[in-house]
């Protein structure tokens, strides 16, 4: 870092103590386990993730190429050594010039995202490999002045919020010290260039770098420049979540995480805005932040606010040439198992290095945006019934699960609620057409039942239904079964 660096870095590390000690947050688990996740969050259900950065010019394996390619062994090792030469000669810093984001349009990515029926939107403010896409005091190594020379971020916000989409960034900084550690291992360009690739920490054994708590161990400057970026990022754009991967588990953390939770929250409350951290795992307690699987779900209702971020590609988040991309029948079928069980789900796109969005993620983003529009009442602003749902598909619990679900059938119900309505999803439609409902059959034990008024089949209009003590049955509306679930309301009194 620069000196004018290194002292825009302290100026950032004081006000953090300051605000903290202004309160009403402190930096202990108590404190911030009294933490609420705002309303604007559970009513959402559903927003847009974005990963878009440097790591889309080679648009080879994944956006983990920036690691990979300096791993001898990997196809990206390979691959690289065949199409740009030696990383001695041409090291990751050198795709920068070539992100040129030539065609990027905020105002045409948030029409998109909008039109897809997202109520909140998160660009990758910073990647693991620390390359930021805002404009920054604490690194020339940003969009800003390289690459597209744009506040990609900013950008982004202003047309987002234009559209009365919530702007929320995600960071995976922490990751950023060891993440180009394969490069000490040959002659390559990482040892002459710590200003961008940092000083890395050695680890040879990767599966126990993911999984470690203790090793390596990310040195002190490393700590206390991730939570300036991120009081930073936070004072300059706003976001209104802030989410993590996973590596912030590391027990070396855990301070700067409650450091930084306090100073985020208090500063939402200075700015009257309800803000939340996505968290993995057990990183941050249970109650200070929003839990978040990623790419997988759970099998129950979680009592607290949790989220799901997946991709519309199976292999990769970012963009890569060869993306293998989800049928949006499925994504529509796992947001509404998400939901049911007090979920929203955050679902990712990566654009092309020009700034360009694939038609593969448009067709899938606007598919959805079309069911939404028939049967967004019984998602957004909804909340857990009593219980998710009936049938036999067991949605297997836990991350990195997003293609493992079976197929739905037509016993699959799915529910949702507001005050005096039950939302009613049929994952998939029975070739009779009728629908049945063991959780609203007639049922007087312990003298409790519901007095059904009337049904009616989202995007259309009343049905005939009959309850005895086997089922409440719904005749589906005819309407072209094309593999969406059909939601029904159904009011209670």
């Amino acid at each position: 870092m620069t000196e004018k660096q290194q002292a825009a870095q302290r100026d950032i590390l004081k006000r953090v103590e300051e605000v903290i000690a202004r309160g009403p947050y402190s930096d202990t688990w108590e404190s911030l386990c009294q933490y609420r996740a705002p309303k604007w969050y559970e009513d959402a259900k559903f927003g847009i993730f974005v990963h878009w950065g440097v790591y889309s010019v080679p648009a080879f394996g994944n956006e983990w190429y920036p690691r990979h390619m300096y791993i001898e062994g990997t196809p990206e090792f390979a691959h690289h050594k065949k199409t740009y030469g030696d990383q001695k000669d041409f090291g990751y810093k050198d795709f920068i010039p070539l992100f040129k984001a030539e065609k990027f349009d905020a105002a045409g990515w948030m029409d998109l995202f909008h039109a897809a029926g997202a109520k909140y939107v998160m660009p990758v403010a910073e990647h693991h490999d620390g390359f930021q896409m805002y404009q920054s005091e604490l690194s020339h190594w940003n969009a800003a002045e390289m690459g597209p020379k744009r506040d990609v971020l900013g950008e982004l916000r202003r047309e987002a919020e234009a559209r009365g989409l919530v702007f929320c960034a995600s960071d995976h900084r922490a990751e950023h010290c060891w993440f180009f550690n394969g490069g000490l291992t040959f002659d390559s360009d990482i040892p002459e260039n710590p200003e961008f690739y940092d000083v890395q920490v050695p680890c040879e054994d990767t599966e126990r770098m993911k999984h470690d708590l203790y090793a390596p161990v990310p040195p002190k400057a490393h700590l206390d420049n991730w939570l300036a970026r991120l009081c930073e990022l936070v004072d300059n754009y706003r976001p209104q979540v802030v989410w993590f991967d996973w590596w912030i588990q590391q027990v070396a953390f855990r301070p700067y995480l409650r450091k930084f939770a306090a100073y985020y929250y208090n500063r939402a409350a200075e700015w009257g805005v309800g803000v939340a951290i996505n968290y993995k795992y057990a990183s941050y307690m249970l109650g200070s932040a929003v839990f978040d699987v990623e790419r997988g779900q759970l099998e129950a209702i979680r009592p607290q606010l949790w989220q799901t971020d997946t991709a519309i590609a199976k292999n990769s988040w970012g963009y890569t040439e060869h993306n293998d991309f989800k049928d949006p029948v499925d994504i529509v079928g796992d947001l509404v198992d998400i939901v049911s069980k007090n979920g929203v789900l955050l679902l990712n796109v990566g654009p092309r290095p020009d700034g360009t969005i694939t038609d593969e993620d448009r067709q899938v983003l606007l598919s959805i945006g079309n069911w939404l529009k028939v049967n967004g009442e019984g998602i957004y602003g909804t909340r857990p019934w009593i219980k998710f749902g009936e049938g036999p598909t067991r949605v297997q619990e836990g991350a990195f699960s997003d293609t493992s679900r079976a197929p739905f059938t037509t016993e699959d119900i799915r529910y949702t609620y507001k005050p005096g309505k039950i939302y009613a999803f049929c994952m998939k439609r029975p070739p009779d057409g009728v629908m049945r409902l063991k959780a609203l059959a007639r049922c007087f034990e312990n003298g409790a039942d519901y007095d059904v008024k009337g049904v009616t089949q989202l995007g259309g209009g009343a049905v005939p239904i009959e309850r005895d003590e086997s089922f409440m049955t719904i005749c589906i509306g005819d309407t072209p079964d094309d593999g969406y679930p059909v939601g029904f309301m159904i009011e209670i009194g």
